[in-house]
């Protein structure tokens, strides 16, 4: 992230590359809104134009702990701020630091233009409950193999299942806890969702 003082005030810009392939991503805060440049196309977006923003948690198999903010016009089109960056072809980098302030400075300049953003955090509410509802399936599942094992005597089975429930719930439960879907305000960042 970069910080830029002029004449006519402050540039913050963001930049990541979403793919080895293309370009990088490269988003900027100026006086006249979030200026955009993704895949050949750019554009300004006025910070009272935006829409809505909504934050999430999205942990992929290269980076376990990567973060995204979906941001929406008021006339349509989105966009996507990851904050991780690929490096080569087997690397993708945190860019923790610039991504957090890069968001929070955006909230903070479409507070002070006084916009009226649906602010969202986490997943969507009939995404989450389909989550919730598989996990529930697969836990009943677990749980009648492991009463299975235990009434044959298959110990090692019994230890395999526990370890194996151990570790889905260690690396599962913390996507379900961050992405819980809720509302927040431009003063009230959720925590949990900035890195």
């Amino acid at each position: 992230m970069q910080v830029l003082d002029g004449q006519s005030g402050s540039v913050t810009s963001y930049a990541y590359k979403a793919s080895l392939i293309r370009s990088a991503h490269r988003f900027e805060l100026t006086d006249e809104g979030l200026s955009w440049h993704i895949a050949g196309r750019s554009g300004v977006w006025r910070y009272d134009e935006i829409g809505a923003i909504r934050l999430s948690f999205r942990p992929v198999s290269m980076q376990q702990h990567r973060f995204r903010a979906d941001i929406s016009h008021i006339k349509g089109g989105r966009i996507a701020i990851l904050s991780t960056s690929w490096q080569t072809a087997a690397l993708m980098a945190p860019q923790n630091n610039g991504f957090r302030q890069f968001i929070v400075e955006l909230h903070a300049r479409m507070a002070m233009s006084g916009s009226r953003a649906e602010l969202t955090a986490g997943l969507g509410g009939r995404t989450y409950a389909a989550v919730l509802a598989f996990m529930a399936m697969l836990a009943a599942a677990m749980a009648a193999l492991l009463i299975r094992a235990l009434l044959i005597g298959e110990f090692a089975g019994v230890l395999f299942i526990l370890g194996f429930a151990a570790l889905f719930a260690w690396q599962v439960g913390g996507f379900i806890r961050r992405n819980r879907p809720r509302r927040y305000s431009f003063d009230q960042l959720p925590r949990s969702l900035l890195p």
